[in-house]
């Protein structure tokens, strides 16, 4: 591990104007105490089992929503933002737009951990959404984030106690957060930003450093990313395993560190000389924030468009190719 972290620290070193590009999944979240999804009795799918999904990712589908919203409300529930905080892979994230070596992150999680340590909302892109926002699943109405936040931290279980989020302007509409189901597409905005990036990378590779975390790298399209990587381009891995397109097509130029992704990035900033500034940016974290949501919000209602929600619905056959869908907290990696 030492030896990758070291090449990766003199890279950083050697180039002080470089920056770097975080694409990050569920393993930076997992430290934070986010429950997994799939371990044996202990896993959110586990405990969901009792309300007899027809498949685990049920849970995520737009269809199996309209007409069972019970199960994603007990999982909102679990998952909202502000019962978790932070880990040290989200501050060093944060650390590296202080340095002003930070060009963007790209997430798959639904967290908003990256707001929550602080980073600025223009350099995120939340690949599969967040819950700062929701719209009807009907009319696709948009309603501010109070409107889904009320119903689901105060939902309870039980037969006639549901009380779901509707729709005022078509009654009957179901609402729920901008998070990208099974049958939704990814928003405009992911597609847009990998593309200018990518163009950025092929003309001035030097200065930019993309760096995989903690992701399975097997949802699409955000797995497709490591391949559009450039060849002369620096890529690296911070995984538990080795995933993707590092593992199908591995380049001589790859750093791959399988490790914590919290132990590298602790190293990695004792051998940045930054050790000491991350201990300072996490022990003052609770002054960082105090509502990364709201903040989050306010974005969205600058720079989201109903029409990146567009609804394909996903029918019983497609249920079986999502059976390796990486969601939060994919096992894969830890």
């Amino acid at each position: 591990m030492k030896k990758s972290i070291k090449q990766l620290s003199s890279i950083l070193k050697e180039n002080p104007n470089s920056k770097v590009i975080f694409m990050v999944g569920a393993g930076i979240s997992t430290s934070c105490g986010i429950p997994d999804f799939r371990s044996p009795k202990t896993g959110l799918y586990h405990n969901l089992s009792k309300l007899n999904l027809p498949y685990a990712e049920a849970v995520f589908d737009i269809d199996f929503f309209k007409n069972n919203p019970v199960p994603f409300y007990i999982l909102a529930k679990e998952l909202y933002p502000g019962n978790f905080k932070p880990s040290k892979f989200h501050y060093f994230m944060k650390l590296m737009e202080d340095k002003n070596r930070l060009h963007r992150v790209y997430t798959q999680n639904i967290d908003t951990l990256e707001r929550e340590a602080g980073i600025s909302g223009e350099k995120i892109i939340e690949a599969h959404g967040s819950f700062a926002s929701n719209h009807c699943i009907n009319c696709n109405e948009r309603y501010e984030l109070e409107i889904f936040k009320e119903k689901v931290t105060n939902f309870e279980e039980g037969p006639g106690k549901h009380d779901f989020a509707k729709c005022r302007k078509c009654v009957d509409g179901l609402i729920k957060p901008n998070i990208v189901f099974f049958g939704e597409n990814l928003p405009s905005s992911f597609f847009t930003s990998l593309d200018y990036d990518r163009k950025l990378l092929e003309k001035n590779s030097d200065d930019y450093i993309v760096i995989f975390a903690g992701t399975s790298l097997a949802v699409y399209p955000f797995c497709s990313s490591a391949a559009a990587v450039p060849e002369m381009a620096t890529r690296s891995l911070v995984n538990k395993e080795l995933v993707g397109n590092f593992k199908k097509e591995p380049r001589d130029s790859d750093i791959v560190i399988l490790e914590n992704c919290d132990s590298v990035v602790e190293e990695l900033a004792r051998e940045l000389g930054w050790l000491e500034d991350l201990e300072k940016l996490i022990s003052g974290s609770d002054d960082v924030k105090a509502d990364a949501l709201e903040e989050l919000a306010a974005d969205i209602e600058k720079n989201l468009t109903l029409d990146e929600v567009n609804i394909t619905p996903l029918t019983q056959r497609d249920s079986a190719k999502h059976n390796n869908i990486e969601l939060q907290s994919d096992t894969v990696n830890r």
